[in-house]
């Protein structure tokens, strides 16, 4: 007997079932036939334990509230539950008014949006069903379109949803289904009264499921305002990490950070490495140092345009970076398949987002690696983690090299690097194999050094310009005094005495 054929099914029975039994396979389940076709196409026929105890609840139109970590197959706990609810409304109709939303699933991140709808699209493909999403850091007028077509599931961010209810682009009056996928950030103080205002918009009678790898006792109490007799499941223990994820942290000072991560990346070979930072201003700066450090990488956080962010993980997905340096927008149900190891460059300050972030590898039962970096200071938030998963994370020693040589100083051995490095004025970084390049010095022209002395040239004009501002000189003398009182008269000088024709001119 299945959770399915137990209608009255509680929490313990919900738990116990799932260990007491093997799960069911998609088929048992009674999924839609067009639905479990999609199923089949991407190759899943046994349900994972979270989905294998949601499906039933929540195809019987019960509010769900599951925990699970993260890997686990979480968004498929919901979708395709939803999907085979609606299939009873679905119609192939080309008029917009025959596919109102009914069903409504709220993401934190543009991430996450943007990757539940690809989940929803992928499961539905046989069925006339649509589907759209909405998200900020785009623009809207594509959104207004698709919404205008009409859709039946509607995945969004709080905020751009608000966007579209304001301009009244959108309708929610028929949404049978609410969910609040990360349910925990949802309910984080900052998304609240986004949430008042998009709950009133809906009906009364829904259907509200929530989900999230993590739950505190005050969210567990808020959430129960949102839902009506809610079945709780969890498939592990509460904010419980995955087996498949080795974690270990290593003391480190703040300055030898940067080197622990080139080292770590370098030394183990790694490639779609997530490193995480608590500031956006802390992500780029490691991202840019990390290149001139020979390492590929590229940040991503909530200030970077949405094209910035797709680009970045579009590129770290096909694998054409080593690192992916990231705040917590990348820790909430990013799935990238194969990611080896996840680096707390910062630990966080919310042990829950400890989790999450985690999280990103050892998915579908794959192994991973968790690096955590701390200083002195930091070591009171891993124990607050240690609290929160009630494991002890094991303590190692880190040989950093002092520093570590960057990318330019390698580059020094060629000739034609060393020319290239000239042009573009490259930081040749403080590699301790750096060899130290004297700058060229600028041309001195000795002239400038000498004290100021004036040209023959100009010194013959300024003498010339005297001369002839001066006062013409006198070529007659006038009779003196003493001449007057009948003193002799002075010899006239034959070679200056003015000639008669002068003198009667």
């Amino acid at each position: 007997m299945t959770d399915s054929d137990t209608p009255q099914a509680t929490d313990a029975t919900a738990a116990s079932s799932a260990s007491e039994m093997p799960p069911p396979t998609f088929d048992a389940i009674g999924l839609h036939s067009l639905i479990l076709q999609a199923v089949k196409q991407t190759g899943y026929t046994v349900p994972t334990p979270i989905q294998a105890q949601a499906l039933p609840e929540i195809m019987a139109g019960r509010d769900v509230m599951g925990a699970a970590q993260t890997g686990t197959g979480k968004t498929a706990a919901f979708t395709l539950p939803i999907l085979h609810r609606l299939m009873p409304l679905a119609n192939a109709s080309a008029s917009p008014a025959r596919h109102p939303v009914r069903a409504l699933i709220l993401t934190p991140t543009r991430e996450l949006a943007d990757q539940v709808f690809e989940s929803v699209k992928r499961y539905g493909l046989y069925t006339p069903l649509r589907s759209a999403v909405v998200f900020g850091g785009v623009d809207i007028g594509p959104q207004k379109e698709a919404l205008r077509q009409g859709c039946e599931v509607l995945i969004a961010t709080p905020g751009r949803l608000l966007d579209h209810l304001s301009q009244n682009t959108v309708n929610l009056s028929q949404v049978g289904i609410l969910v609040l996928d990360e349910a925990d950030r949802m309910l984080d103080m900052g998304f609240l009264p986004d949430l008042d205002r998009i709950i009133r918009a809906l009906p009364a009678q829904r259907q509200t499921l929530l989900f999230s790898a993590t739950f505190s006792a005050e969210i567990r109490k808020l959430a129960r305002t949102y839902q009506k007799t809610p079945v709780e499941i969890e498939v592990a223990k509460r904010n419980a990490t995955a087996d498949t994820v080795t974690q270990i942290a290593y003391p480190v000072a703040e300055q030898d950070k940067r080197a622990a991560v080139v080292h770590l990346v370098k030394s183990k070979g790694l490639n779609q490495v997530i490193v995480f930072s608590n500031t956006k201003i802390g992500t780029s700066r490691l991202a840019r140092e990390l290149e001139r450090d020979g390492v590929k990488a590229e940040s991503i956080h909530g200030d970077k345009s949405q094209a910035d962010r797709m680009k970045a993980l579009d590129a770290f997905k096909a694998g054409e970076l080593e690192v992916l340096v990231a705040t917590d927008v990348a820790a909430r149900g990013l799935d990238v398949a194969g990611v080896p190891c996840v680096i707390n460059y910062d630990l966080p300050y919310s042990a829950e987002d400890y989790v999450h972030r985690i999280g990103r590898t050892g998915r579908a039962g794959a192994l991973g690696d968790a690096i955590s970096l701390y200083t002195p200071a930091q070591e009171k938030l891993l124990i607050e983690v240690e609290k929160l998963i009630k494991r002890p994370i094991e303590r190692g020693e880190l040989d950093v090299p002092k520093a570590y040589p960057r990318s330019s100083d390698r580059a020094l051995s060629s000739g034609a690097a060393r020319d290239r490095g000239r042009e573009r004025g490259s930081d040749r970084g403080r590699g301790r194999d750096r060899t130290y390049i004297e700058p060229p010095k600028p041309p001195v022209d000795e002239f400038f050094l000498k004290p100021y002395e004036p040209a023959a040239a100009a010194t013959s004009t300024r003498e010339s310009a005297k001369q002839s501002t001066a006062k013409p000189a006198m070529t007659q003398r006038k009779a003196g005094l003493g001449v007057l009182l009948g003193a002799a008269p002075k010899p006239v000088d034959k070679d200056t005495a003015p000639s008669s024709e002068s003198a009667g001119n």
